[in-house]
C-alpha cells in the first residue's frame, strides 16, 4: 500500500474539524472514501490513528505522532513547490484592472509593486475610467475586475469593500471657506475652481454633481495632477476638490485648509467589483485576494 500527500492532508482535515465526516467534506471526497483511506493507513502502520466516538474522533498517541510528521512533510512539500517554481519556463500573463482616478493615484502605487515583485510572471495594465464606465464594462463583460466608487449602482455585480475614499474641498488659508469644517457642494459653486483636465474621471464626476445642482463650475485653471492643484490653491488662485487621502498626503508640503464635503456622493467608498468572484480566472482570483488582504 502506498499513501500520498492527499492522505496526510485528509488526516489534518479530520483533526482540525474533529470529525471524519467534516474532514471528508473539506477534502472533497465521500465519507466512505475517507474511511477507506484512514483504514488503509492504520493497516499500513499496524496501529490505530483515531479513537471513534459518537460525537467525533480523537487522536491516539500514534495519531499525534503521525500528525506531527504530516505537518512537517506538507510544509516541506510546499517549500519544494515554491522553490521549483523559479525554474519554470513562465509565459507572462497580463491582467487588466479597471480603476477610477482616485484608486490609480492614491491607493494602487503603494500596493502594486509588492504584488509584481512576488509575481514575476504577471504583467498589469491599469485602465483608468470613470466609475460609471467601469460598472458598464463589468456588466457587459468587457472588463473582468474593477475598483469603483460606491456612489454608483453596483447591485447587479459582486462587490467587496476596498477603502474609504471621501472627497474634500481644499482652499487657501485666508479664503472665506476656510472658516468651515464641513460644507455642501452647493455652497461652494459661486467660487472659482482649480480643476483636473476635462477627461479626468474624478473631474467628470464633480462636474456631473454640479450640473445636478444647476451649476456649471467656473475653472480658472486646469492641471494634470493633485500636486499641481495643491500648489496653485496654496497661492490663493482658487479652490479645488480632491480625495481626502491626496489632501492628507500633500498637506505636509502645501499650506491649505481642508473642508469635509457633505453628501453621499462625496463620502464614498472604493469597491472591488466583478460579475462573480468565484468565476474569475485563477490569476484574477489571486490578484483580487491580494488587493483585499492589503487594502488600506
Amino acid at each position: 500500500m502506498r499513501f500520498d500527500f492527499f492522505d496526510l492532508q485528509l488526516v489534518l482535515h479530520i483533526v482540525s474539524t474533529g470529525s471524519l465526516t467534516k474532514g471528508a467534506e473539506r477534502s472533497a471526497i465521500s465519507l466512505q472514501a475517507a474511511s477507506e483511506r484512514i483504514k488503509k493507513l492504520e493497516q499500513y502502520f499496524e496501529t490505530p490513528l483515531f479513537i471513534r466516538h459518537a460525537t467525533g474522533v480523537e487522536l491516539t498517541t500514534a495519531g499525534h505522532a503521525f500528525v506531527e510528521h504530516a505537518q512537517c512533510l506538507l510544509s516541506q512539500k510546499n517549500q519544494l513547490e515554491q522553490h521549483m517554481q523559479r525554474f519554470r519556463d513562465i509565459t507572462p500573463q497580463s491582467l487588466t484592472l479597471w480603476c477610477n482616478s482616485s484608486a490609480q493615484s492614491e491607493y494602487l502605487p503603494t500596493l502594486l509593486p509588492q504584488y509584481l515583485v512576488h509575481h514575476p510572471e504577471i504583467n498589469l495594465d491599469l485602465h483608468e475610467a470613470e466609475s460609471s464606465e467601469i460598472v458598464d464594462a463589468l456588466t457587459q463583460g468587457s472588463a473582468t475586475l474593477g475598483l469603483v466608487s460606491s456612489f454608483f449602482d453596483t447591485r447587479h455585480l459582486q462587490t467587496k469593500d476596498f477603502a474609504s475614499d471621501p472627497l474634500v474641498l481644499i482652499c487657501p488659508i485666508s479664503h472665506a471657506l476656510a472658516q468651515h469644517d464641513h460644507i455642501n457642494l452647493l455652497d461652494t459653486l459661486n467660487y472659482s475652481f482649480i480643476g483636473l483636465m476635462p477627461h479626468h474621471s474624478l473631474q467628470q464626476s464633480i462636474d456631473t454633481q454640479a450640473k445636478l445642482l444647476g451649476f456649471d463650475i467656473q475653472y480658472r485653471l486646469r492641471l494634470p495632477n493633485f500636486s499641481a492643484i495643491a500648489e496653485v490653491v496654496t497661492k490663493g488662485v482658487g479652490i479645488a476638490i480632491m480625495p481626502a487621502r491626496a489632501a492628507q498626503r500633500l498637506h505636509a508640503n502645501y499650506h491649505f485648509h481642508s473642508v469635509q464635503l457633505l453628501g453621499a456622493w462625496a463620502n464614498r467608498k472604493l469597491l472591488l467589483a466583478t460579475q462573480d468572484f468565484k468565476q474569475l480566472p485563477l490569476c484574477y482570483q489571486q490578484f483580487a485576494d491580494f488587493l483585499l488582504q492589503h487594502r488600506p
